[in-house]
This record gives structure tokens, sequence and C-alpha cells, in this order.
């Protein structure tokens, strides 16, 4: 404990000013602590007159001044009592530091990995989106068979695979006799226009969407029933089982079928 000279009779010590003064702004230690940034411990050892902890007269001097700006105190008065009660102002040391009240030191910095998480999965997410996007059509897409001629990039029809005649609305015996009997089989032939269709199997599965322009046409079949909705319905020519309907349906209207195995009829 540094102790020094008495005060005078009557007149309270440094550390006692410190603490009557803190009593009355009502302020207490932790919050005395945090406003100057000196230690707990060192307000308390302080406020006992004891400023061994300080590290030194000049460290000790920083204290007392810091700690009587935060009490409402003056500080140049209250330094001044210290010095004369402890022996007096250091000669200055050259090349030493000036004081500066101990604080509270930030932790070190840590490597952001959140923000590096977030960068690595956002790369891989675009990576997998464009690796799917360039990769052509989602094969669940594609439909169960197509009939009709299918154009080269140069708008000519493939010559491996000619383009198939307009089907005749009269069915041969030999086209029934090659429709699976254990499966239903539908075919739509766009002759009247064009319409928007949906084809769905049994269980929901979607088996194609999309427009059936006037000449396409389009094969469909499944182990029990097929769901139909088309939305010109009267521009659509319709073959089940290898039977053909005789109408499905006006120009212009919306039409929803449903067909099993067996003869063709409207489920």
């Amino acid at each position: 404990m540094s102790i020094g000279n008495s005060p005078p009779e009557g007149r309270p010590s440094v550390g006692q000013a410190i603490q009557k003064a803190r009593i009355d702004a009502r302020l207490t230690v932790d919050e005395v602590s945090a406003t100057t940034r000196v230690r707990v411990l060192i307000v308390h050892a302080i406020e006992q007159d004891d400023f061994s902890r300080c590290g030194g007269d000049v460290y000790a001097r920083g204290h007392v001044r810091t700690l009587a700006k935060a009490v409402g105190l003056d500080p140049d008065e209250l330094v001044a009592q210290y010095d004369a009660e402890h022996g007096g102002r250091p000669a200055p040391t050259p090349a030493a530091a000036l004081f500066e009240a101990e604080r509270i030191r930030p932790e070190p910095s840590r490597p952001n990995w959140t923000a590096a998480m977030v960068v690595a999965i956002v790369a891989v997410v675009g990576f997998v989106g464009f690796t799917l996007f360039s990769g052509g059509d989602d094969p669940a897409r594609t439909p169960v068979a197509q009939d009709g001629p299918s154009p080269d990039p140069a708008g000519e029809p493939n010559p491996a695979k000619p383009a198939e005649p307009d089907p005749d609305p009269s069915v041969s015996e030999s086209a029934i006799a090659a429709v699976p009997a254990d499966k239903v089989t539908i075919k739509l032939v766009a002759e009247d226009g064009k319409s928007w269709f949906s084809a769905e199997a049994h269980n929901g599965r979607l088996l194609e969407e999309g427009v059936l322009r006037n000449g396409d046409s389009r094969t469909f079949t499944d182990d029990k029933r097929i769901d139909l909705v088309l939305g010109n319905a009267g521009a659509v020519t319709l073959f089940v089982n290898g039977k053909e309907v005789d109408k499905v349906g006006e120009v212009g209207q919306v039409q929803r079928v449903s067909y099993t195995k067996g003869d063709p009829e409207q489920g």
C-alpha cells in the first residue's frame, strides 16, 4: 500500500473523497468501472487509499484524475492532494508513454466463418442451378411417346425419321390389334387448329402438357387410366385403345375426359 503523508485533520483522504462523491452521486463501483474502464479491483483499492495496484505514481495520478471526473470532483484539486499526500509530483521520465486510463482490451478479431460459409453455399447453389438450366429439358417432362416429324435446326425434316402422314380417321383392324389389351392407349391428333392439352396417369403423374399444333400428334399409355384436359376440344381427333372417339367437344371448348381399358368411354 502506498501510504505517504496523512491528510490534514478534518479533510478526507483521496480515496475517501472519491468514495463519498461516488455514493453521493448514487453510482456503484461497477458503473464507475464501466464508465472509466478502470478495473473494479483498482477502483475498490483506490477508495481504500491503496494505490499499489496502479503500477506506480504516474498511473495512480491518472486513475485519480479519471475517477474524480466520473464522480463529479475537481480532478486537478484531487491530483494535487494526491501529490501532497504521496511525496509530490513525480519527475517526468524521458521516452515514457503518457498515461491513459487502463481500458478493457477488445477481444482479437476472429475469422468470420459464417460469412465465408454463406459465400460458399451461394457459389455451390449458383453452379448447380447453372448446370440444371443448361443441361436441357427435364426428363420427367418428356412425353411418353410423340408421333410426327422432328425438324432439324435448319427447319428440314429429319431424313432418318420420315414424317408421318395424317392418320386416316378409319382405323384398320391391324391397328386395333396392335394396341395392348392390358393397357389404356390414347392418341391425340390436331386436325382443325391447335389445342392446349394435359395428360396425367392414374396415379396423378403428369405425362405431358403443352400445345398441340395443327398436324401434331401425341400417344400416351397407362396401366389403368389416363386423364385428359383439352383446351380446344373441337380441334382434336381422339383415338382410345385404337378406336376413334366420335366427338370430344366443340371448337374453343375446354373438355376434361378420362379413359380406361376397354371400349372408348368417357370417364
